[in-house]
C-alpha cells in the first residue's frame, strides 16, 4: 500500500512539473504593440493565424523600445506608442532564420535577419507586421522579447543593444545606397570582422573601406566612424562565424533565387525588345527604299 501511495505522489509531482516546464519554453510566441486597439489586436492575431487561447501573447511598450533605441533614434521617430507586432516560432536546430514582413516600410527581412543573429537569435521563423505602414525599427524589441519567452532564456543585453544600433546604422545607410545594398554590405563587413577575429579599430577601418569599394559604396568620415565603432562592439560579443553564416543562409539563398529569376525575365524581355527594334529598323529601311 505504501508503495502505491509513493507512486501516486511521484506521478502527481511529475504531472505538476510538466505544465510548468512547457510554460517556461513555448514553441511560438506573439508580441503585440501595447497601443493596439482591440480591433487591431484581433486583426493581427488573425493575420498571424493564431488562437489567443492557444499561444503565448506578450506586450511590448514604447518604454521598452526606448531602452534599446533611445539616443540612437530621433525622438520624433520614437514617439510615445507601440504598434509593431511579431510572431516568433522556434524551428529545428540548424534550420536558420526566416523572416517575413508586412506593412513594414523601411526595414527589410534581410536587415532583420542580420541584426537578429547579432542579438543571439537563431533557428526561428519570424513574421513582423503592424496595423498600418510603419518604419519597423522598433519591432526588433518585440522580436527579441518573444524569442526570449519562446526559449525561456534571456539574450545578452549588450548584444541586444548592439543589434538595435546596427539596425539604425543600416537604415541610415540604406537612405543613400538602397536597402538591399546596405543590408548586403553590413552583413559582409560583420562576417569578415567575426571570421578573422579583428578587434583593433584601424584594422576594422581598413576592412570597412575595402568592402565598401567592393560594394561600390562611398562612405563619408562620419559614416565610416559609426560603422567602425559598431563593429568594435560586435567584435566583443561571443559570435561565431559559422553559426552566423548558417543562420543567414536560408534567407539569402531565397534572395539570390529571386535575383536569378528577375535576371532571366529581364533577359527574355531584352531579347523581345531587340527583335522589335530590329523589325522597326527593317521597316524604316524598306520605307526609305520605296521613298528613294
Amino acid at each position: 500500500m505504501k508503495k502505491i501511495i509513493s507512486i501516486i505522489v511521484i506521478v502527481g509531482l511529475i504531472m505538476g512539473i510538466l505544465p510548468a516546464a512547457a510554460a517556461a519554453s513555448a514553441q511560438e510566441v506573439v508580441s503585440l504593440g501595447a497601443n493596439l486597439t482591440a480591433q487591431q489586436r484581433a486583426e493581427i492575431l488573425d493575420f498571424f493565424g493564431v488562437d489567443e487561447n492557444e499561444v503565448e501573447i506578450i506586450q511590448v511598450t514604447n518604454q521598452e523600445m526606448r531602452q534599446y533605441f533611445g539616443g540612437i533614434v530621433p525622438e520624433k521617430q520614437l514617439g510615445t506608442t507601440a504598434y509593431s507586432s511579431a510572431h516568433v516560432t522556434l524551428t529545428p536546430k540548424g534550420s536558420g532564420i526566416n523572416v517575413k514582413t508586412y506593412n513594414i516600410g523601411w526595414v527589410t527581412k534581410e536587415m532583420y535577419a542580420n541584426v537578429m543573429v547579432t542579438a543571439g537569435i537563431e533557428d526561428a521563423d519570424v513574421v513582423v507586421t503592424a496595423p498600418f505602414q510603419v518604419s519597423g525599427v522598433s519591432a526588433l524589441t518585440g522580436i527579441t522579447k518573444a524569442f526570449e519567452h519562446a526559449t525561456g532564456k534571456k539574450l545578452d543585453e549588450d548584444a541586444k543593444k548592439t543589434a538595435s544600433e546596427e539596425l539604425v546604422i543600416t537604415i541610415d545607410l540604406a537612405e543613400e545606397v538602397g536597402k538591399e545594398k546596405a543590408a548586403d554590405f553590413m552583413r559582409d563587413v560583420k562576417e569578415e570582422v567575426i571570421k578573422e577575429k579583428i578587434k583593433e579599430p584601424e584594422e576594422i577601418k581598413e576592412v570597412v573601406k575595402r568592402i565598401a569599394v567592393e560594394h561600390k559604396i562611398t562612405l563619408d568620415e562620419d559614416q565610416l566612424q559609426k560603422i567602425v565603432e559598431l563593429l568594435q562592439k560586435i567584435s566583443q560579443l561571443d559570435l561565431d562565424f559559422d553559426r552566423i553564416s548558417s543562420q543567414l543562409d536560408k534567407i539569402y539563398k531565397k534572395v539570390d533565387e529571386i535575383k536569378d529569376v528577375v535576371k532571366d525575365k529581364q533577359g527574355i524581355i531584352q531579347k523581345i525588345l531587340n527583335s522589335l527594334n530590329n523589325f522597326i529598323e527593317w521597316i524604316k529601311a524598306k520605307i526609305a527604299e520605296i521613298a528613294g
